[in-house]
């Protein structure tokens, strides 16, 4: 395939997952966006658009035509009310049911522009993810385009085939849906800077489960959810309940951190057996409000999530900082999210 179709793989992938909601589609949208413009290459005149542009129109045609017919994706607050503590999960829905997260690595640069990966991720956090899914498909394709990839009105109309007064429809009553879901692309607080006391504060707690810190370090009207399941809660009181229900784990667990979603995450483990390693279990999502954490998303499906962010398949049970068994796994010496 040639090199230059290569190139845009990462900026696709940001473009597919926002459209789509889902990592692993998104990687086949972005695999079927290169086979067709490949198979299509010595048609492609520049003279007539970029090269840029005409990924992009083949990679929206290629998602409208998966989207269309499928299941709205979504998260737990965007299916039913809150539960309350000590209420039964219900049974689990499809993964086609569920906004799924997405490694940094798979769609923000690595380099350039140090602001670029920060105004990136503040369009990738799960809530925004899931409010574009509100939108109807061409208003959202409309809205990523202007307002998270920056183009034109002009760009976006050519790209869609239809007229600039149509684009210019759509997006307004795009961000007037967006508005109405409480989401807009800029609106998103940004994690802070010091974050590694709290996410220290966070791992301690939890391999101890020490209630009390966890707790303390949620806001007071933090939310936690728990895919498959339709369930959440809303509020540290209804979560610290929840929490000490649960019990502790009796065999214990280890937590290897990563990045999701422009966001801190954890994937958590438990422990396999007599030999004192430890399984893949579930990838833990956080969201940030200032020194506080607004969100706790548990993902249960270990057996695809952990291979997706480069996790390993098991720890063993030696009790090593966690953040040196991530070093060593993924060439990093600390958890960078800005």
């Amino acid at each position: 395939m040639d090199g230059r179709l290569q190139e845009f793989r990462g900026d696709l992938t940001g473009y597919c997952y926002r459209m789509l909601g889902c990592p692993f589609e998104a990687e086949d949208a972005v695999q079927e966006t290169l086979v067709r413009a490949w198979r299509n290459f010595d048609r492609y005149d520049d003279c007539r658009s970029p090269l840029r542009s005409w990924l992009y129109a083949i990679a929206t045609n290629v998602c409208l035509d998966m989207v269309r017919g499928a299941r709205r994706r979504a998260r737990a607050m965007d299916l039913c009310p809150a539960s309350r503590a000590g209420t039964p999960p219900g049974d689990p829905l499809p993964a086609s049911a569920w906004v799924h997260p997405i490694p940094d690595s798979r769609m923000l640069p690595a380099n350039g522009d140090p602001a670029e990966p920060v105004a990136g991720r503040e369009t990738v956090r799960l809530a925004f993810i899931a409010a574009l899914q509100l939108l109807p498909p061409r208003q959202r394709a409309v809205l990523i385009l202007r307002d998270v990839l920056c183009w034109t009105t002009a760009e976006v109309s050519g790209l869609l085939n239809t007229s600039v007064v149509s684009v210019t429809s759509a997006l307004q009553r795009a961000r007037v849906n967006l508005r109405a879901a409480g989401v807009t692309p800029g609106g998103l607080p940004a994690v802070p800077a010091g974050q590694r006391r709290l996410l220290d504060r966070y791992c301690a707690a939890f391999a101890e489960y020490d209630v009390e810190t966890l707790v303390s370090l949620l806001r007071e009207d933090a939310t936690m959810s728990m895919p498959p399941f339709a369930w959440w809660l809303r509020g540290r009181e209804e979560i610290r309940r929840a929490l000490l229900g649960a019990g502790r784990p009796s065999d214990g667990v280890r937590l290897v951190p990563t990045v999701a979603n422009g966001s801190p995450a954890f994937g958590q483990y438990r422990a396999a057996g007599p030999d004192g390693g430890y399984r893949p279990f579930a990838l833990v999502v956080l969201e940030l409000s200032g020194d506080l954490i607004r969100d706790t998303t548990t993902y249960l499906d270990a057996e695809r999530l952990f291979p997706l962010f480069g996790l390993p398949a098991e720890i063993p049970g030696t009790g090593s900082d966690e953040f040196a068994v991530a070093a060593s796994h993924q060439g990093k010496s600390e958890l960078r999210i800005s």
